[in-house]
């Protein structure tokens, strides 16, 4: 079962790359190309904060927190389709005191968008999201004690979806499918098991529709608020639906220094009953690989 998982992960990482690379180098010496159809961005950015104490009358604790992101973008857009590729990673730890390191971010987000345009405000696509983490996650009790809850791909969700896309301004873009969703596990199944049968489901498949709305819009010159909004509907649980809104304000200080102020809202049964909400603000470094 997990050959199969892992054999599943590395193909899809494979198709990723390979587009990316066939992208970025697949027209060297074909001058006759029609130019501006290729576009890529690469993004790394790294957040560091380190407090430390010695002799310090009025107490503290030693303290230190990182955390590293790199954000890509693949697009082939020629005059008839539109095939966006974006890839978003994420990995952070801090330690308190004595205490050891705990992950404060760990994410793996794939996406692969196929469009074709009609001419219209309206166009068919096909879509495929994957979203995993690196590492193995714990859950800590009051005395410290920690529990394992996750690691990489164990869960993994996969989504594919087919349906029409519409752009009713240049900031926003909108799309709405049939789609296809995968919890697959293999040692953490409660994010997978149906608890009202007998048997232990290391994969579980939901038919549904889903809804992805993305809006980027430039506050001002060095401020840009991005957004996603992303929602889920099982057609065996509807009133459940799993919605996943992520929301960045980013304020560029310099050519390499960026205020990031990031929302992430997750309501999602498979993961829990509550509501789950992360807010981060980073003063960070970032650079631009590819643009």
């Amino acid at each position: 079962m997990f050959l199969i998982k892992k054999t599943q992960f590395i193909f899809f990482i494979s198709v990723l790359m390979c587009f990316t690379y066939s992208l970025a180098f697949g027209q060297e010496g074909e001058e006759a190309a029609p130019p501006k159809t290729l576009h890529h961005s690469i993004v790394a950015g790294l957040s560091l904060s380190q407090v430390a104490f010695q002799d310090w009358a009025k107490g503290g604790e030693n303290s230190v927190a990182w955390t590293t992101t790199l954000d890509g973008k693949s697009t082939y857009d020629p005059e008839k389709i539109n095939w966006a590729n974006t890839y978003k990673f994420a990995f952070g730890q801090t330690k308190l005191g004595s205490d050891d390191f705990r992950k404060t971010d760990d994410n793996i987000d794939l996406e692969s968008v196929f469009t074709y345009k009609t001419g219209f405000y309206i166009n068919p696509y096909a879509a495929a999201t994957l979203k995993t983490q690196f590492l193995k996650g714990y859950e800590y009790d009051d005395e410290g004690e920690k529990t394992a809850v996750s690691k990489f791909f164990d869960p993994a969700y996969l989504t594919q979806s087919a349906g029409v896309g519409y752009e009713p301004i240049k900031q926003v873009k909108t799309r709405l499918g049939a789609a296809v969703r995968e919890i697959i596990t293999g040692e953490f199944n409660s994010y997978s098991d149906d608890p009202e049968t007998e048997d232990i489901e290391e994969i579980r498949f939901d038919a549904g529709f889903e809804s992805v709305t993305e809006g980027e819009w430039n506050l001002r010159q060095n401020v840009i608020l991005k957004s996603k909004l992303e929602i889920f509907v099982a057609l065996t649980e509807p009133r459940d639906a799993a919605i996943r809104s992520d929301s960045t304000l980013a304020i560029k200080v310099s050519k390499n220094v960026n205020v990031n102020l990031n929302v992430l809202i997750v309501k999602d049964e498979t993961l829990s009953e509550k509501t789950q909400i992360k807010e981060s603000l980073a003063v960070g470094f970032s650079y631009i690989f590819v643009e």
